[in-house]
């Protein structure tokens, strides 16, 4: 098959969730002998369009800083949209595969799918419903009636990314029939084989530091715990508009000794090391759309999980609730009082470790590649559903 990616954030230009997913499917479908294209922003110096592990990239537009104030950049997303029609007109494919965010961009890659006659497929990673007014105030009324024009009129399939993510759309009204779950993966050989990192951290965090993650709350719940726990060390992996902010925070906190900010860590490798040389992961963000593959590769590495419960938040079935992590509520009490008995009980923390581990196993990317290959093969002919 031919098959394009439309996205504007590209890994390894771009890291997170989304982006990891984008390139572990498309480099491993080309693998398989289908012929790739990835339609993004070019965050790379040189020609437009290259070559990455078999697949081709397309830089449809210049670079320009995807937030703006902590969000989203709107003049980043209509640049995208309005440059990614000429481009994906150009070639005729089985199959596009139209990535929710930064929304603007679908509509465009619908007609450029109708004119082409592609089957177009919309990968959802969260659903936002009210939460738009949250983050737009009252440019929110527009980001959700764009949000339901996308969800109901443009796709012949909608693939979500978790279970909570299907049940989402539902409530909004797309058919059942017309929605194929897709979830994340990860490379589980892979991280497998790493051997842990020398610096030791009791508490790990991974992803981008911007608001929803809530991130200052993990920082409090360690000050609290610091009282009793003085020698507490947290790693924060990743980067953000909020980054100053939070290392400030720390500063002001006196947690210079407890708290390291890494940044970005570009080998894959070594963020596994790292991850596998702390004790517990908490994730306190209120934004995950129910899929996270940094929860899944923290339960690969052995790390019992701390998440938030949250509607927009981990989808419930991916943390088996005193199994393999907890859910609590978004304040630094109750994220510290579960670090507090991970540290401090050791045999649950290890039980719960080796339940991670097999609870991880069955999300291999390979697997997950199976379920996408035989998604889009149903979409050579477009399905009505919607």
């Amino acid at each position: 098959m031919r098959i394009a990616y439309v996205h504007d954030a590209i890994y390894p230009f771009i890291k997170g969730g989304a982006e990891r997913r984008l390139y572990e499917l498309s480099r491993r479908l080309a693998q398989r002998g289908h012929e790739v294209h990835v339609f993004g922003v070019r965050w790379w110096r040189g020609k437009p369009v290259r070559e990455m592990d078999g697949v081709t990239l397309h830089g449809v537009c210049r670079p320009v800083p995807l937030y703006s104030g902590g969000r989203r950049s709107i003049r980043a997303a209509a640049l995208f949209a309005g440059s990614v029609f000429p481009r994906i007109m150009g070639g005729r494919f089985d199959v596009i595969d139209c990535f929710q965010a930064p929304y603007l961009h679908c509509f465009p890659t619908k007609i450029g799918a109708v004119v082409n006659r592609s089957a177009l497929a919309v990968t959802w990673h969260e659903v936002w419903r009210g939460y738009w007014h949250e983050y737009l105030g009252a440019l929110g009324i527009v980001g959700r009636a764009m949000e339901r024009a996308i969800l109901l009129g443009l796709a012949d399939r909608v693939i979500a990314v978790s279970e909570q993510t299907r049940d989402d759309l539902i409530s909004l009204g797309v058919k059942a029939e017309g929605i194929r779950v897709v979830p994340n993966g990860i490379d589980y050989e892979r991280i497998e084989n790493v051997k842990p990192a020398r610096e030791q951290f009791d508490v790990i965090y991974l992803g981008r530091l911007i608001e929803p993650k809530n991130v200052d709350i993990l920082l409090w719940a360690i000050e609290s715990l610091k009282r009793e726990m003085p020698g507490i060390r947290a790693g924060i992996i990743g980067d953000g508009p909020e980054r100053p902010k939070l290392e400030r925070l720390a500063r002001d906190l006196s947690m210079r000794k407890n708290v390291k900010f890494f940044g970005f860590v570009e080998d894959y490798d070594e963020v596994i090391a790292k991850m596998k040389s702390s004790k517990v992961f908490v994730i306190p963000s209120t934004q995950e759309g129910g899929a996270s593959i940094v929860t899944l590769e923290a339960n690969a590495c052995g790390l019992p999980v701390i998440a938030v419960d949250h509607p927009l938040g981990i989808d419930k079935r991916l943390i088996r609730d005193g199994r393999t992590g907890f859910f609590v509520k978004l304040s630094p009490e109750a994220i510290a009082e579960k670090i507090r008995l991970l540290l401090s009980e050791e045999e649950i923390r290890e039980r719960m470790g080796r339940n991670a581990i097999r609870f991880a196993r069955q999300f291999n990317w390979e697997k997950i590649v199976d379920t996408i290959e035989k998604v889009y093969g149903e979409l050579r002919s477009p399905a009505p559903w919607l």
